[in-house]
């Protein structure tokens, strides 16, 4: 019998332990990948901890896949891929296909979506099954562990952007250098936003402009970060990567008339908006879901096009657990990427 390795918890919140899994065959429409990398996002919590619906245990967590194709199951090869195709899977792990979303073809918000993880076992192991329709092809550029974070984080924050009403020339905030927001303002610069990062100390002035930044705002000077945006003359759009409501809703009045704030920081807190904020100024307001597999795939080439690199911290599968609680406590900088 032949085994892979793979790390999971047996209990909501417990310790990973690394455990034998018999290799299976894939079934019609899915591949079986080699792992690679797989990035550890702050998403995965949700599953570790039992917080979503349906999550059973043992859990294996992991939505920011690269690998290569090992096997193929019927159907996919005429589909286009190869056994030893480069791919990257993430968040967006599949879609049902028969919800109204699916019909309209707009898989990312399917009723029924399949997120590693979540539907299937993720990336934290040496193999993972998935559908095809979750394939996104990486470029020779990127290596796995550069591709792995773009699958969630990077589309995450690019298709946000891309998607937003802003044009070239245009202001344009990224709240947060975290995880998502050290992607998010290296995007919007090379999509030629004029690019204003906001985050908490003026230490990370410097990590700005590293990052390209044209502007920074130190959320902590004095200074409300609204006034700060309409200083430089209001912002087009504000792609909000904090997990922080209180943050969040400090940037609503440095919105330009028609501004547009794009909200992918998760928090549950409720965001502190009044309608006439909204109203006069005729600002909207909108969540952002992470992006299909071809969204992921425009990411991965527009990244290697531009030279957008995650700022990553590789370590080994067996260091599972430690990648993890690193994570879940901010002490990242800024992926954790755990490597087969």
């Amino acid at each position: 019998m032949s085994t892979y390795r793979a790390a999971q918890v047996t209990a909501p919140n417990g310790t990973f332990e690394l455990v034998e899994r018999e290799v299976r065959q894939p079934g019609p429409g899915h591949v079986r990948i080699a792992v690679e990398a797989c990035g550890v996002c702050h998403s995965d919590a949700l599953f570790v901890s039992g917080g979503l619906p349906g999550v059973s245990f043992p859990e294996v967590p992991g939505h920011e896949i690269a690998g290569r194709l090992e096997e193929l199951g019927e159907g996919v090869r005429e589909r286009g891929w190869q056994e030893g195709d480069r791919v990257a899977v993430g968040w967006f792990g599949g879609s049902c296909g028969h919800c109204g979303p699916c019909r309209e073809g707009d898989f990312v918000v399917c009723r029924n979506l399949k997120v590693p993880g979540w539907a299937y076992d993720g990336g934290f192991g040496e193999k993972v099954i998935a559908p095809v329709d979750a394939l996104a092809r990486i470029p020779e550029a990127l290596s796995p562990s550069d591709a792995g974070p773009m699958a969630c984080a990077g589309v995450t924050t690019y298709n946000g952007l891309r998607r937003s009403s802003a044009r070239p020339g245009d202001l344009v905030a990224v709240l947060g250098i975290g995880g998502l927001g050290h992607l998010g303002v290296q995007y919007a610069v090379a999509m030629g936003f004029e690019t204003v990062a906001i985050a908490r100390g003026a230490a990370k002035a410097d990590l700005a402009k590293r990052l390209g930044a044209h502007h920074y705002v130190d959320s902590t000077s004095g200074t409300p970060v609204a006034e700060a945006l309409q200083s430089l003359g209001g912002a087009k759009a504000v792609l909000a990567t904090a997990g922080n409501s209180e943050a969040i809703t400090a940037t609503v009045d440095g919105l330009a008339p028609r501004g547009e704030l794009v909200v992918i920081g998760a928090d549950t807190a409720p965001l502190g908006i009044s309608p006439a904020q909204l109203l006069m100024a005729g600002r909207v307001v909108r969540g952002h879901p992470s992006g299909t597999s071809q969204d992921v795939e425009d990411t991965l080439a527009f990244s290697a096009l531009h030279g957008i690199r995650p700022m990553t911290e590789n370590v080994p599968l067996d260091d599972a657990d430690e990648a993890y609680r690193k994570m879940l406590s901010g002490g990242a900088r800024f992926r954790m990427v755990l490597t087969s």
